[in-house]
């Protein structure tokens, strides 16, 4: 880079650890980093936990974070819901079909199956089936607009690579004719919360991760730099046709420091 970045963000599966692992060189490069005064922030488009178990989860690997420096999809879902009941000036409606752990964390909205306004999309698994995609079909096309946590297309599992929530967003998007709002990576404005909670601006931010559309693509969207990682569910066959050009490259966050002044 022309400057050392003043703020890092760091995708976590993938790129920091794979399973329960941490990348070889994780930790130690996250301890440098932190010894050259630059701010961090942890992204994740995790939706199947909540925001502390994640942070108790990075600890137990080795990794050293406050739970603010971690920013999920969840939470930037909780923060939209809030700005739409103030612009509304009532409350809103929702109907959040996302993972049991993280349901509290949309308790204090009023839930609605059959009428709601938002329609609340995150991971659940094995809980997919034909009915619940067509009860969603039709609240959607009644009316209420898809909110969705991500919209990736695919992860890195210790199983292999599996199919991820972005299939269905999408198949709910072609079906209902309408656009999801997408909560968390590569969203312009997940991004920009995650720039504004460090008080820093794009160009002085560097974005590392796995996946080269969520993270590489969708922080150059505002002028943040991305560094894509050959870790987790890097594929040199996926990269090499992709239209996304990383402003760095590196085998792992490992060798992160090697690009940064």
């Amino acid at each position: 880079m022309s400057r050392t970045p003043k703020l890092i963000m760091l995708d976590l599966d993938g790129t920091l650890y794979v399973g329960k692992q941490p990348i070889p060189g994780a930790i130690e490069c996250i301890k440098q980093l932190r010894e050259r005064g630059i701010s961090l922030r942890f992204l994740t488009n995790t939706t199947t936990k909540p925001q502390d178990e994640l942070v108790a989860q990075l600890r137990v690997m080795g990794f050293t974070l406050e739970e603010d420096e971690l920013i999920s999809a969840p939470v930037g879902a909780k923060l939209e819901l809030l700005s739409l009941q103030q612009q509304l000036r009532r409350p809103v409606r929702i109907w959040p079909v996302v993972a049991d752990s993280i349901k509290l964390d949309f308790s204090e909205f009023s839930w609605d199956e059959k009428k709601p306004d938002y329609v609340v999309l995150g991971d659940i698994g094995d809980a997919w089936d034909l009915s619940l995609i067509n009860r969603l079909f039709n609240v959607i096309h009644g009316g209420a607009e898809l909110i969705a946590l991500h919209k990736n297309r695919f992860w890195q599992t210790e199983d292999g690579l599996k199919a991820d929530i972005g299939f269905f967003v999408a198949g709910l998007e072609y079906v209902s004719s309408k656009n999801a709002r997408v909560m968390g990576k590569p969203n312009r404005d997940f991004y920009q919360r995650v720039l504004d909670s460090a008080m820093v601006s794009a160009e002085d931010a560097l974005m590392v991760g796995d996946d080269i559309d969520s993270d590489v693509g969708g922080a150059q969207l505002i002028g943040i730099k991305g560094c894509l990682v050959e870790t987790g569910k890097f594929r040199r066959a996926y990269f090499e046709q992709s239209a996304v050009a990383p402003d760095y490259l590196v085998p792992s966050i490992a060798n992160l420091l090697s690009v940064i002044a």
